[in-house]
């Protein structure tokens, strides 16, 4: 069940694989995740000595759930993944060229899960390519629906 998704990534982006990530979160941002004040459009994964990161997801805490804390709603949360599969993004991510972006936030079994996507950026030929195939696939379903 889908929490928040990141659609603009997926205009501004190929997204080659997609990768399932635990965040290390704390009790008042699991409250305020689960009352849907989460937000990661601005954000983006950084891998840092063997360790990745997302910084700017903004979580606005709740004022009932955080009352004894100082919370801070964009602090860098760290993503809990397999030693392979950080092993295989750091490779890419260095060698090839690749970004990492958060592209949806995620209940999995009464956890939170965050589904990060090796990315390479589109170039505005690109986006503008996808626009016409988009508008073009639109017409022709309405079409359909004309004739039928």
């Amino acid at each position: 069940m889908s929490i928040i998704a990141n659609k603009k990534a997926f205009h501004d982006y190929f997204i080659e694989e997609k990768f399932e990530a635990g965040i290390s979160l704390q009790g008042w941002e699991v409250k305020a995740i689960r009352a849907g004040r989460a937000n990661i459009k601005e954000s983006y994964v950084v891998v840092r000595s063997g360790e990745v990161f997302v910084f700017g997801m903004h979580i606005t805490p709740l004022p009932e759930a955080s009352t004894h804390v100082t919370p801070d709603p964009i602090r860098t949360r760290k993503l809990l993944l397999h030693a392979n599969q950080i092993s295989k993004l750091i490779g890419q991510v260095e060698r090839a060229g690749y970004t990492l972006l958060p592209l949806d936030l995620h209940f999995q079994r009464a956890r939170i899960k965050l589904e990060i996507g090796l990315a390479k950026g589109k170039k505005l030929h690109d986006k503008r390519e996808a626009e016409k195939e988009r508008d073009w696939d639109r017409e022709k379903a309405r079409i359909m629906r004309v004739k039928a």
